[in-house]
């Protein structure tokens, strides 16, 4: 199996409605290319953190113990993080492996290079994707990076017709963007095709706490 190794944070399994249809378990990755203000998962770039290395063949055989809910509810597998993307070839290879019944999911900020997204695009059956916000100068206050790749991702993925495929999240973030900036993001959205968002606020004081655990820890 080429000794694909996939970096986790965590396994989460049996969940419903988060990720699209169906139970489905989340595997989260490794690594990110942002560092957003109010990170919920701060561990994904901490080395101080553990981090679990699982093969492919222990990754399946991991997952496998849902393959009767994935079976009977069309659920899956979701790929989040960190950045996933930062791992497309276990992803691509993962979904050669797996059941073709198990649905493969992709929570994404598309913060990567063009390729990376390539090399999954066609094994995903649904993407889930955090923009942040459409607006620079926010997007780069709030991640410390700017949003070109973002961006290019986003048109990659409305180019290829996608659009049907896609949900974008569509945070309200406390300090950084507003609800005109929120609307003026899915205006511009809606222009490249995408129709469906999901339209949520961050709790603000649970990342914070989340974060200063982590650094006690």
């Amino acid at each position: 199996m080429n000794g694909h190794i996939f970096h986790a944070i965590g396994i989460e399994r049996l969940r419903v409605i988060n990720d699209g249809e169906g139970i489905t378990t989340l595997v989260a990755g490794y690594g990110c290319p942002l560092r957003c203000q109010y990170c919920l998962n701060p561990q994904c770039f901490e080395m101080s953190k553990p981090v679990r290395s699982y093969s492919l063949e222990e990754m399946i055989q991991e997952v496998s113990i849902d393959d009767l809910y994935f079976q009977a509810t069309g659920g899956g597998v979701v790929f989040g993080g960190g950045e996933p993307l930062l791992q497309a070839d276990f992803i691509h290879a993962f979904r050669k492996q797996a059941p073709k019944v198990w649905k493969i999911y992709l929570e994404s900020s598309l913060a990567v290079k063009e390729a990376e997204l390539l090399k999954v695009i066609r094994d995903i059956d649904f993407f889930l994707i955090d923009i942040k916000d459409m607006n620079e100068t926010i997007y780069e206050t709030y991640t410390g990076k700017k949003p070109d790749l973002m961006q290019r991702n986003l048109k990659l993925l409305a180019e290829r017709g996608l659009q049907s495929k896609v949900t974008i999240r569509l945070p309200l973030i406390d300090g950084f963007n507003t609800e005109e900036d929120r609307a003026e993001s899915e205006k511009a959205l809606k222009k490249m095709g995408f129709a469906s968002f999901d339209r949520f606020s961050y709790v603000v004081k649970k990342a914070l706490e989340k974060r200063q655990k982590l650094v006690l820890d």
